[in-house]
């Protein structure tokens, strides 16, 4: 099938691939330096000395190497490439069905952002839990079919699905924030700007704002997902709050908030930008 012909669901879906995988390969070291932040952050005792974003860079490099920065990017890949892909198929095909051509208001545009999340999060979680073990460094896996076979084996198939409240808690906020501020930043400039040759740049930029503040927003729940998968004790999602607060306090919730916002920031406004540009050279409107 020729992709001119293929249906417009489809072609969303390849779009969303291809600027999944451009901003996976660029971003993983940030997404590995959050991991290890909040890996230490779990397994320090409290009072301990904690260790910052560059410290983390240095001490990946010199102990291990600077490829290592990259650890985890095949199950980075395996979750990306087809998760954006799901993630923008989704939001088109429900906005074509709920909106039509019409442009969505705050209200819709959130409603758009959660629904395409959900179904696109609970898809690939598996992938994001062995994602996060790989990142972690606590887990000797050497490939993504490795870790699947060993965590069945030894865990059972609920660890494949461990963190699945505390993801969807991080992930549908995160895509409802940012799809409703970045389209409403869009409304409010000049047509003639949003549709020159600017337009990538626009859209980069209001991607930028948006992930900012959706990033923020979303920050302990993304602390509370990785407590629960690096833990083979897979306590709930509750507990897994009341240990953090009670070891860390208020503070451990944002821990690996830098490398999480710079990374989300950078990569969904690189993801939605590319997508964007794509969709357009189609003759589709995302």
């Amino acid at each position: 099938m020729e992709l001119a012909s293929a249906h417009p669901a489809l072609k969303a879906f390849m779009c969303g691939s291809l600027s999944g995988t451009c901003s996976t390969l660029l971003f993983q070291p940030l997404d590995l330096v959050k991991t290890r932040l909040q890996t230490l952050q779990s397994s320090a005792k409290p009072g301990a000395p904690k260790a910052g974003m560059f410290a983390v860079f240095i001490s990946v490099i010199r102990k291990e190497n600077f490829f290592s920065l990259w650890k985890g990017v095949s199950p980075s890949f395996v979750r990306c490439i087809p998760g954006v892909g799901i993630y923008f198929s989704t939001f088109y095909s429900l906005k074509q069905h709920f909106l039509l051509d019409r442009e969505p208001n705050a209200a819709e545009a959130v409603f758009l952002g959660v629904g395409a999340r959900t179904v696109a999060g609970v898809c690939m979680l598996p992938f994001t839990v062995i994602k996060t073990r790989f990142e972690s460094g606590h887990f000797n896996y050497v490939s993504v079919g490795g870790a699947i076979r060993s965590m069945y084996n030894t865990e059972g198939i609920r660890s494949l699905f461990s963190g699945l409240t505390a993801t969807m808690l991080r992930d549908a906020p995160f895509s409802g924030i940012y799809v409703m501020v970045y389209s409403q930043t869009k409304r409010l400039l000049p047509q003639d700007v949003t549709l020159s040759v600017y337009a990538p740049l626009v859209n980069f930029s209001c991607g930028m704002v948006a992930g900012v503040m959706a990033s923020m927003v979303t920050q302990p729940a993304d602390v509370v997902k990785t407590y629960i998968q690096v833990s083979p004790s897979h306590q709930s999602t509750a507990n897994a709050m009341r240990s953090i607060y009670r070891e860390h306090g208020m503070c451990g919730f944002f821990r690996g908030a830098v490398p999480r916002s710079l990374r989300r920031t950078l990569m969904a406004a690189m993801a939605w930008t590319v997508y964007e540009q794509l969709m357009a050279k189609m003759g589709l409107k995302s």
